[in-house]
């Protein structure tokens, strides 16, 4: 089920500007109302668990594309380990009654759009000048100031709990592809950059961060 997997999702995919949304009051209800016979049982939570919230997953991206498998990517230990969600925990604590949890599911949609929105302004700041010709020759300053940001916002938004270092990886990784740098290179940079530096419920200091900066820069120079 790794198409149903936010771990997997691609810049491509969650680009706003290629994936416009918008959800007023009615379209919000209206989804809860589609929602709502989705949600299982307690006691199918407790026997699929983390695969439990799976036909409302499946709903929310056919509906509005892939980008929407995001919605229960929860901070810390939730139905998918590390991500920034706050407004659903995970299926054992969150689901109660089909009315009661319905507009929760609504609610996490709309926070993790508006992370992918944010990040994307980001981005935008962040890139250098250059970043719709690959070829050209960057600062490396520029890949060093937005792995720093990056890795600090992604930190502070996870709260460095468990696994949230995936979701960092991922977002360098959107970064680098949004700067016009292909996704497999992108994925070479980021795991010669990080290699092992962070870990589950540690945030990491500024030493780590700046040498972390330092060698993404670097490779990234190197790379292109």
């Amino acid at each position: 089920m790794n198409e149903l997997w936010p771990c997997t999702l691609t810049w491509a995919e969650v680009d706003p500007l290629r994936h416009p949304f918008a959800l007023d009051d009615d379209a919000a209800e209206e989804l809860a109302r589609l929602v709502a016979p989705l949600v299982p049982s307690p006691e199918v939570v407790e026997e699929r668990r983390f695969r439990a919230m799976d036909p409302v997953t499946e709903l929310m991206a056919s509906r509005y594309g892939r980008w929407a498998c995001g919605w229960n990517w929860s901070v810390g230990e939730g139905d998918v380990d590390g991500g920034v969600v706050d407004a659903w925990c995970c299926a054992g604590h969150t689901v109660t009654t089909p009315d009661a949890t319905a507009p929760l599911a609504v609610a996490a949609l709309l926070e993790w759009r508006d992370w992918i929105e944010d990040l994307a302004e980001r981005f935008s700041a962040l890139a250098p000048p250059s970043r719709s010709d690959a070829s050209c020759d960057v600062d490396p300053w520029y890949w060093e100031r937005a792995c720093t940001r990056l890795v600090t916002v992604v930190a502070d938004r996870t709260r460095a709990e468990s696994a949230w270092y995936g979701h960092c990886k991922q977002v360098l990784g959107w970064f680098l592809a949004y700067s016009g740098i292909d996704e497999e290179r992108a994925r070479d940079i980021v795991d010669a950059s990080i290699s092992g530096r962070f870990g589950s419920w540690s945030s990491p200091d500024v030493v780590v961060v700046d040498a972390v900066s330092s060698r993404f820069a670097r490779t990234t120079d190197e790379k292109r």
